[in-house]
């Protein structure tokens, strides 16, 4: 592990390589994969210091061939692990048959994808809207949502992230997100989250839904209560406003159940849903219950929604999770191991929470510094917000690997503030 080591004094923003900010010319025939995203990319992402090439299972592989147990999941698109060979084989085989296949055609793959969709989905679904990733999900969700209440306010909830398309955005709630784009969607208001009197105030005669998560994810791993959560289902009812439930990273099994809205018997009226419903492949869907009615032909469309190849790897994904029964193994597996990580003692720790495999640690202090830490030490996690790790491992993921992260946690706690800031 000396590259590792050495290679990781901190989280660098790599919007450069070190040539680049001294001004002097850059060799490339010397270039890194550091080097050459840092001088090509758009600058939009701060990049941790490693290249990763290579995936299997719970484990990624970087350009040294230092080895990381994965608890950052492709950010919820990995449900299935790395490499899966179920979701590759269906790519490969639908590759040489069919890619491209716009929804003006009927087509096989795409028939018989979202026959399963409703199959697996909460009893009031009916129909399903192909697109290719989780903000336009959301996106097609609220715009179903005005076609079919003809009004134009959201509810939305304080900590919810839910894309950064313009409409989404406009339901997301951290400002740096959402300043650089002002003024948004007009008719958007933010209420707490798991407070009912908020919501049911918040609600009127020109409420088109109400958008929430079923557990907060970027917003710090917060599971919404079963009173909070039925409690607005009711009040969209009575009160004619769609409730849109965004299950884009809580889907497919991460929370212990195919759909995180299971643990309540919610039903939506709309549900987003992406990251891991192809395998890791880029596609999203838009869930569509009965309350929400026809919707117009031509007023909403994807180019590539629905394209065979991701119906193929989203078929055999779907497959897969259920032959190996991963909901059922991602609650088991996770109630053990959020059990394991409540024993750590550390004063540092504010609390645990979780649901199935989809788990925080919330600290005192900012915990940029003890992920720069777990990523020494072999384990790679995510922030939700300032002092929030957040855990997402594939639902392969063994004990043993689980376990392997809970010393790593142990570690990276005990360690002082300036060395896990990677300060001398």
């Amino acid at each position: 592990m000396t590259n590792l080591v050495n290679g990781l004094s901190g989280f660098i923003g790599l919007t450069q390589n070190e040539s680049a900010q001294s001004g002097k010319p850059v060799d490339e025939n010397y270039m890194t994969i550091q080097d050459i995203e840092s001088q090509y990319t758009s600058g939009l992402y701060t990049k941790r210091p490693i290249a990763i090439v290579r995936g299997s299972g719970a484990h990624l592989w970087d350009s040294d061939e230092n080895e990381y147990v994965d608890c950052v999941g492709g950010q919820g698109a990995g449900n299935l692990g790395h490499a899966n060979p179920a979701v590759a084989a269906a790519i490969a085989a639908q590759a040489q048959t069919l890619i491209s296949c716009p929804e003006m055609f009927f087509n096989d793959r795409r028939a018989e994808l979202i026959q399963k969709l409703i199959r697996i989905a909460p009893q009031n679904m009916r129909r399903a809207y192909l697109c290719s990733s989780g903000t336009e999900a959301v996106e097609a969700a609220l715009k179903f949502a005005r076609v079919a209440t003809g009004r134009g306010e959201f509810v939305a909830t304080m900590r919810g992230f839910h894309g950064r398309t313009i409409g989404a955005l406009s339901a997301t709630w951290e400002k740096k997100y959402r300043e650089p784009y002002e003024p948004l969607w007009p008719g958007f208001k933010h209420v707490a989250y798991n407070d009912l009197a908020a919501l049911d105030s918040s609600i009127n005669d020109k409420t088109a839904g109400v958008i929430l998560e079923v557990v907060q994810g970027e917003g710090g791993v917060r599971p919404g209560t079963a009173d909070y959560l039925l409690g607005a289902q009711t009040l969209c009812r009575e009160r004619g406003a769609m409730l849109i439930v965004d299950e884009v990273q809580t889907g497919f099994g991460r929370t212990g159940a195919m759909f995180a809205c299971e643990h309540y018997g919610l039903e939506p009226d709309l549900m987003a849903l992406a990251k891991s419903i192809a395998g890791g492949l880029p596609m999203g869907a838009t869930l569509i219950g009965e309350r929400v009615g026809p919707l117009p032909p031509q007023t909403h469309g994807s180019t590539f929604g629905g394209n065979p190849l991701a119906c193929a790897a989203s078929l055999a994904a779907i497959e897969y999770l259920e032959v190996n029964r991963l909901p059922e193994r991602a609650k088991e597996i996770g109630d053990w191991w959020i059990g394991e990580l409540r024993r750590i003692e550390s004063p540092l720790i504010r609390e645990v929470r979780g649901l199935g495999l989809m788990v925080g640690i919330e600290l005192k202090q900012k915990v940029t510094p003890y992920l720069q830490v777990l990523m020494r030490r072999g384990v790679l996690a995510l922030p939700a917000g300032l002092t929030v790790m957040r855990f997402l491992p594939p639902l392969v993921i063994d004990k043993e690997d689980l376990w392997r992260v809970v010393e790593a946690v142990k570690e990276a706690l005990a360690t002082p503030i300036k060395a896990a800031a990677g300060e001398e």
